[in-house]
């Protein structure tokens, strides 16, 4: 075996370790909350997660796994910062949902076919940040110009559209989450986590325009960072 081969190897050890590790932190976090194993919309959620897990891993190149696992120095303080933030959203936006989605089923209730639509608009932000990550080898899971990788502007795919489609990705599935677990009363956490979301979109984006060489004619090519035609 080749040195090359056996990287790729650990490579893949880690991630699905850490892929199997994120399921099942979700599958505990909803189950308990829900209070029973019968809550279907927990295991499409769960479902959706896994599926696309898994397509990741055979479609992104090693070097972008390796890159999300264990991005090298230079990643950005206030980037820190909206991580250790950001997983708490992230766990109430589950807790909630599946508190009222399934065992207190505050009013309102949701419709099936919302749930339905939930499910369709969640594939749809993983489809578009898999897409992302397939034409930007760059995609990083943190803030940091790459300088040990060459990093350059990527124009690509979702990138001639916005400047950001990961974040777009992120927005919808974001919303979608309680959807899919079959709350409104999660869209409460979520309101913070896409608050969020829109402060770390245009805090990265000033730090490309200043550090990323050839960024800053790309803002002038892709005027929108997110939401084209709004912003």
């Amino acid at each position: 075996m080749t040195e090359e081969s056996g990287s790729i190897g650990k490579i893949s050890g880690k991630l699905i370790l850490k892929s199997l590790s994120f399921i099942v932190l979700i599958m505990v976090v909803i189950f308990i909350s829900a209070g029973r194993l019968d809550y279907w919309q927990g295991w499409a959620y769960t479902g959706l997660n896994l599926i696309f897990l898994i397509v990741s891993y055979f479609l992104l190149p090693s070097e972008l796994i390796q890159e999300r696992l264990a991005p090298d120095k230079g990643v950005k303080k206030w980037d820190l910062v909206f991580q250790k933030v950001s997983i708490p959203v992230f766990l109430a936006i589950l807790i909630i949902s599946a508190l009222d989605g399934g065992r207190f089923y505050w009013y309102p209730q949701i419709p099936f076919y919302i749930i339905i639509i939930g499910i369709f608009l969640y594939a749809i932000g993983q489809i578009i940040i898999l897409w992302a990550k397939m034409v930007n080898k760059y995609f990083s899971s943190v803030v940091r110009i790459q300088t040990d990788r060459g990093q350059t502007v990527c124009k690509e795919g979702p990138y001639s559209f916005i400047r950001h489609p990961g974040y777009l990705g992120g927005l919808i599935y974001s919303i979608a989450t309680p959807l899919v677990l079959g709350s409104f009363w999660g869209l409460i956490p979520v309101a913070i986590s896409l608050l969020l979301l829109f402060i770390r979109t245009n805090l990265e984006d000033e730090t490309l325009q200043k550090e990323l060489d050839g960024y800053t004619e790309y803002t002038r090519e892709v005027k929108y960072k997110i939401l084209p035609r709004i912003w």
